[in-house]
């Protein structure tokens, strides 16, 4: 090993620039998982760090419209010190006439927060609110063209703005809302005067447990203390718990694709190893002849090589720990939260550890041939023919492939996604290479082309050493992932803005008393005389037991069974609602005044086991309500409309103290107009508009589809690299042809024209292939994973693939210069 150590350093000094195409390729893949992986986790590690102020305690209790009894607030400050937060949704109403602005309206009390900090930016008129005074986020003020000390109305009350907030302790743990914070003390709230009975608002007392204390379990034995209270437990971890799953989510989805932008690059590295070992031919001869054994010069390459890849690894280990930093610096406010900056082994040593399993996979095909070329290569500058590897080649080859997808699976969050997607990717790689070959064998038996540029080209794509099979893998899956975004992008973008607002509502009415229902119509219809209202009884209950089992007793709840957790807005009526199709059972007959009925949405009984005749108990404001289910439905939930997974028979449940829901059909020019009328003619009434609550959500797909689309460049680019190294591997024989074809009278401009059909040849193939290949992956994932209607946009998808055609073709024509500058003399005397 000492002579193949000296011999490998001694050839990499003279020729080593031979490898660049496998630096590069590792150098791209190993930066690109080792950046995700970072990134993603130094946000889940400030989450884990910043959980408990999150939560703004050690256990929260929190109760739908109603605050704690006398009674629980005693029982729960029994176990620590507590506070108490109240959240609703408010309409806020400038003075200075501009039009109102839906706002998250917070109660605090004086003991809030009980862990970390709240403070206001510079200027405020005092440290917090009291009273009538406010403090407002500034995304607000910015919308509203408020400044501190002007003044609102929120209510029945009007307020002043003391100051703007900074910093909001536990804003991320308080979940998704439709507006801006808005915050005041309880003195505060009850002068607006917008809870009323049967309003939609959420009381949440926050309690700092003696340290070792079990949360989950104090949590437990509150509920099962108030069994029917509707109370509902959330811990520190529960707090950060949707925000950490769905940045894990998108982190490992988008790991996944930083995975195939290696499978890419370890294409390069097949090419790249190859084309290197394929002119270290003569010098192999010349080692055997001296008497060099085949161990020897395998252990020579294999140096070399390791070399190579442990500098190429270690650069995009370097950049890949510094992505979170970068990240922070150049788009920090798009964070959920700002990450922690450290460095972060696990991920690193994941990434590390598939490059180097992608590098050896690649590149032992290649290996395996260099140390098998014949001592009598050196007596006959003869070009070897391609052998298929042997059968301890392919073990190895094997092996290392086990190695790649245990470790790729075992180290996702979601291990059956994970195999699901590796599978894929392996399937679609192979799928892809044969595609290349058929490609090469069909073109090879097409009729020649009389002109002889469209001859050139199109032996080019399929004489002996072409690259077309492996540029149809890399590249090809490269554009398909591409394709497939765009698909997925622009279809979901089609949904939420084209076909939701065309069938959905303009706004909800929420905490609409039932007696101010006919001055609500009045305000509507003067200010949009052909809007349609739909109005509808609604209260907040959760479910407590199924066929008499208490869900509390239940250990583990059934998968994605969404209805149990928290309680859900009901409703009840004496025919099927609109939108609705019962599929089981019969509804109730008109004027039904018997014991309680229920309808549930079919896929919510089927996840829960639930049939037409089983009885479910909904806590209501602390009441228990049996109820026999009567009847199933279909739900169209596309339309935005009034639905709701529970629908009552009249009678009994009327009882209780309730709101109603409304929704808004108008024209969308009359939103300002509606929405001041309401906020005049009834201030406590909250309007929801459909397009904001749409709008938020677009924001945030198109932020996740960003993330996507960035760490889906780093395919194309490994892509652009492996056809620039394909280029580089086939420039010999280029400039032998460019000789030949100069000497027999070609010009310079004819033989770039003859590249630029090749290279645009090759493009068309490709285009093909991405979009039949990214067109079906993009389909699966909208009509069955999204569930969502195929509506593609053909105008993004045809620039998205002529932006790669004209990569691809521009890449191929400026990388063919260099052989085309070849001169006759050059060629005569290489050899």
């Amino acid at each position: 090993m000492s002579n193949a150590w000296r011999l490998a350093i001694r050839d990499l000094r003279a020729g080593g620039r031979g490898l660049w195409l496998l630096l590069i390729c590792l150098f791209l893949g190993t930066a690109a998982l080792a950046g995700i992986g970072s990134l993603s986790t130094s946000i889940l590690g400030t989450l884990d760090g910043q959980s408990q102020q999150m939560l703004g305690g050690d256990l929260e209790m929190r109760v739908s419209q109603r605050r704690a009894t006398v009674e629980e607030s005693a029982a729960l400050a029994a176990y620590g010190k507590t506070s108490e937060v109240i959240a609703t949704n408010s309409m806020v109403t400038p003075l200075s006439g501009h039009a109102p602005a839906l706002a998250n309206l917070r109660a605090v009390d004086d003991a809030w927060p009980l862990i970390g900090r709240f403070t206001l930016q510079p200027g405020a008129l005092a440290a917090r609110p009291h009273g009538t005074d406010i403090a407002i986020a500034p995304a607000l003020a910015d919308r509203l063209g408020l400044h501190v000390g002007d003044q609102v109305r929120i209510g029945m009350a009007t307020m002043r703005v003391i100051g703007l907030i900074d910093d909001e302790p536990d804003h991320l743990g308080a979940g998704f809302s439709f507006g801006p914070t808005v915050l005041t003390d309880m003195a505060g709230l009850d002068a607006t005067q917008v809870i009323q009975p049967g309003s939609l608002y959420t009381s949440a007392t926050r309690i700092v447990l003696p340290t070792g204390a079990d949360a989950g379990a104090i949590g437990d034995r509150i509920i099962h203390r108030f069994p029917s209270a509707g109370w509902t437990a959330r811990t520190p971890d529960q707090a950060a718990g949707n925000l950490k799953k769905g940045i894990a989510q998108l982190g490992q989805f988008l790991l996944l694709v930083g995975l195939a932008a290696l499978a890419i690059a370890g294409v390069g590295v097949g090419s790249g190893v190859s084309a290197y070992l394929g002119r270290k031919t003569r010098m192999v001869a010349t080692l055997k002849v001296l008497g060099a054994e085949a161990g020897t010069i395998a252990g020579l390459f294999l140096i070399q090589l390791g070399l190579v890849a442990a500098v190429a690894i270690a650069a995009g280990l370097a950049l890949g720990a510094a992505v979170p930093a970068i990240v922070t610096a150049i788009a920090g406010d798009a964070l959920p939260v700002p990450p922690r900056l450290a460095i972060y082994p696990e991920p690193l040593a994941v990434a590390a550890t598939l490059s180097l399993l992608v590098a050896l996979l690649f590149a032992l095909p290649a290996l395996a041939r260099a140390r098998s070329v014949p001592a009598a290569t050196l007596l006959r500058d003869a070009i070897l023919p391609l052998r298929r590897p042997s059968l301890a080649v392919l073990a190895g080859m094997v092996t290392l492939l086990a190695s790649l997808v245990a470790l790729a699976v075992l180290t996702a969050s979601d291990r059956p996604i994970a195999l699901g997607f590796v599978g894929a990717t392996f399937a679609l790689v192979l799928a892809l290479w044969l595609l290349g070959l058929a490609l090469r064998w069909l073109l090879a038996r097409l009729p020649r082309p009389r002109r002889p540029l469209f001859r050139m080209a199109l032996a080019n794509l399929h004489r002996p050493g072409s690259q077309t099979d492996r540029l149809v893998v890399a590249l090809g899956l490269g554009f398909s992932l591409f394709v497939a975004l765009a698909a997925i992008d622009t279809s979901l973008s089609s949904e939420l803005a084209n076909a939701a607002p065309a069938k959905a509502p303009r706004f909800f009415a929420i905490d609409l008393q039932p007696e101010d229902a006919a001055t609500f119509r009045k305000a509507v219809t003067a200010a949009a005389p052909a809007a349609t209202i739909e109005a509808v009884p609604s209260l907040r209950g959760s479910i407590v037991a199924l066929n008499g089992r208490r869900v509390a007793d239940m250990k583990t709840l059934p998968d994605g069974a969404w209805i149990l957790k928290g309680d859900r807005t009901i409703t009840w009526s004496a025919t099927v609602p609109p939108r609705n199709m019962v599929v089981a059972g019969h509804w109730w007959p008109a004027g039904y005044d018997g014991p309680p009925l229920v309808s549930m949405e079919d896929k919510a009984a089927e996840l829960l086991g639930l049939h037409v005749g089983d009885t479910i108990t909904v806590a209501v404001l602390g009441v228990e309500v049996p109820a026999k289910i009567a009847a199933l439905r279909k739900v169209d939930w596309g339309g935005l409309g009034l639905n709701f997974a529970l629908v009552f028979s009249p009678g009994y449940i009327q009882e209780a103290p309730h709101a109603l829901l409304a929704s808004v059909y108008a024209p969308p020019a009359r939103d300002g107009a509606i929405a001041g009328a309401v906020a005049t003619a009834l201030p406590s009434v909250t309007m929801l508009r459909t397009g904001d609550i749409i709008g938020q959500i677009g924001d945030l797909l198109g932020r996740i589809a960003l993330a996507i689309r960035a760490a889906a460049a780093v395919t194309v680019v490994a892509g652009i690299v492996v056809l620039i190294g394909s280029i580089t591997a086939s420039g010999q024989a280029r400039r032998y042809d460019v000789v030949i074809l100069k000497l027999l009278g070609g010009s310079r401009a004819q033989l770039l024209a003859g590249q630029a059909i090749e290279y645009a040849l090759l493009s068309l193939l490709l285009g093909g292939i991405a979009l039949a290949v990214g067109g079906a992956g993009g389909w699966y994932v909208v009509t069955r994973v999204l569930a969502l209607p195929w509506a593609p946009d053909p105008a993004v998808i045809a620039i998205t693939m002529t932006l790669a055609a004209g990569a691809t073709l521009a890449t191929g024509v400026l990388g063919s210069l260099p052989a085309l500058r070849a001169t006759p003399a050059e060629g005569l005397r290489s050899s």
